[in-house]
């Protein structure tokens, strides 16, 4: 099965499973990739998180239900995974601007979101740069948070509420800690280009619990790294995918970020004959001519298609 048909298997799945639970590890299963993977994937290619489109499929199908028969709106509270027909009611309301009460009456206007599904477009607008480089396994050293999957990647990829891997960066600028870890970094290794900085990033490196991911901020492990009180990580060998990005103010670093992400997986994956290994990517950070400049390392590999 190739990538396009997982993704469109791992969307059925959530159809098939609105009105009870979607559990991620099967989700994952399907997919063939983390559910932090499938999560974030899904958000950049629809610009839509995941639980986003999962509430408002759940709220598309209540509203047909409150027009086509008498259930009650306790019961569809349940059916739709809400605590309470007031939480209910007040998640239909924002989506469709009025009750669940209203709801019933003729010619109330309603919103109704379809199934999604994937499929490539073809858009030529502009030329994407990457490379194919095998590498022999190297390890990393850093600081290291586990964080637990929900939305995936829009805009910061989280609830305001969560802990998110952009807060362990703002913390280690806070405390001195990413000052630290650039001072114990050691030298690059010779498969880095020269240009890149001392500290970088790297997900999905090892297997967490099903509903989290291994996020850490890092610097290549040399002979002459101090790695005293870090978290040490081996990578084994891969072949990556590496796409640079054009250079850019640092202001502008998140939406960079993004958009390079979105191509990647929107673009190169879907057409590439190639595809992710367990979610594995790097994010290095480095400066050309005084402007910032990114590197997204994908860890692949052939695929069976």
């Amino acid at each position: 099965m190739d990538w396009l048909s997982r993704m469109n298997a791992a969307l059925t799945y959530v159809e098939e499973n609105l009105d009870g639970e979607i559990n991620q590890e099967t989700l994952s299963k399907i997919a063939c990739c983390s559910s932090h993977n499938f999560y974030r994937m899904f958000s950049f290619i629809t610009d839509v998180s995941l639980s986003e489109y999962i509430r408002r499929r759940r709220l598309t199908l209540a509203a047909l239900e409150l027009q086509n028969n008498d259930i009650k709106v306790i019961d569809l509270a349940v059916k739709y995974g809400y605590d309470s027909p007031v939480s209910f009611a007040r998640a239909f309301q924002a989506l469709h601007g009025v009750t669940p009460t209203e709801a019933r009456a003729d010619g109330v206007t309603l919103k109704a979101y379809p199934k999604m599904s994937f499929q490539i477009s073809i858009k030529g607008e502009k030329e994407m740069d990457y490379r194919i480089e095998t590498k022999e396994a190297f390890q990393v050293f850093g600081i290291e948070d586990i964080f637990k999957v929900t939305s995936g990647i829009h805009g910061d990829g989280f609830e305001a509420s969560e802990r998110k891997p952009s807060d362990l960066w703002d913390e280690g600028f806070a405390n001195g800690a990413n000052d630290k870890l650039e001072a114990d970094s050691g030298d690059l290794p010779a498969f880095v280009p020269q240009n890149m900085g001392k500290i970088h990033a790297v997900c999905d490196y090892r297997e967490t619990e099903a509903d989290t991911f291994p996020y850490m901020l890092c610097a290549f492990k040399s002979a002459n790294s101090k790695t005293e009180g870090y978290t040490v990580a081996d990578i084994p060998a891969h072949t990556w995918a590496i796409f640079p990005s054009e250079k850019h103010p640092w202001s502008e670093l998140g939406s960079t970020i993004s958009s390079l992400y979105k191509r990647i997986f929107s673009e190169w994956l879907p057409t590439s004959n190639y595809e992710q290994v367990n979610g594995l990517d790097m994010e290095l950070y480095g400066e050309i001519d005084g402007q910032s400049y990114i590197e997204l390392w994908l860890a692949v590999k052939k695929s069976d298609k």
